[in-house]
């Protein structure tokens, strides 16, 4: 038995939105979206505390503050930084890559150009998070 989760998207492309929510409709999943469409937006949502996201979509690229500058905040904080982060971008780039896993990442996804495979990693993705123990924070 799989759980519904709530999904933190902070994605600052429109298309890149659409596509994952198109993408979460075509697999018939009911989890719930939450989206931010930058760093600061998402840190104000965050720090409500009332409705916190069982996992975070993160992409690298964004104005304000970008993906590794927000974990940093993220990670500093002593109730979210357990819930878990999964990078989702286009940068193929070590270093991004390694910077994310040192400060504390817990997936790494890089966007497949093809819809269909983008999907696929998607539905790879929902479904592993929906299944593992997640803690409440």
């Amino acid at each position: 038995m799989s759980n519904l989760l709530k999904i933190l998207l902070i994605e600052d492309d429109a298309i890149e939105v659409m596509k994952l929510n198109r993408a979460i409709t075509s697999l018939e999943l009911k989890h719930q979206i939450i989206e931010a469409n930058n760093g600061e937006e998402a840190l104000e949502i965050l720090k409500k505390k009332e409705i916190l996201p069982d996992i975070i979509l993160l992409d690298l690229n964004m104005p304000k503050i970008n993906g590794i500058e927000f974990l940093g905040i993220l990670k500093e904080d002593d109730t979210l930084k357990y819930i878990p982060t999964i990078i989702l971008t286009t940068s193929n780039n070590q270093k991004d890559l390694l910077s994310c896993y040192k400060i504390g990442v817990a997936g790494y996804v890089l966007k497949p150009l093809k819809y269909e495979e983008y999907v696929s990693k998607i539905e790879s993705l929902l479904s592993y998070w929906s299944i593992n123990e997640l803690i409440k924070v």
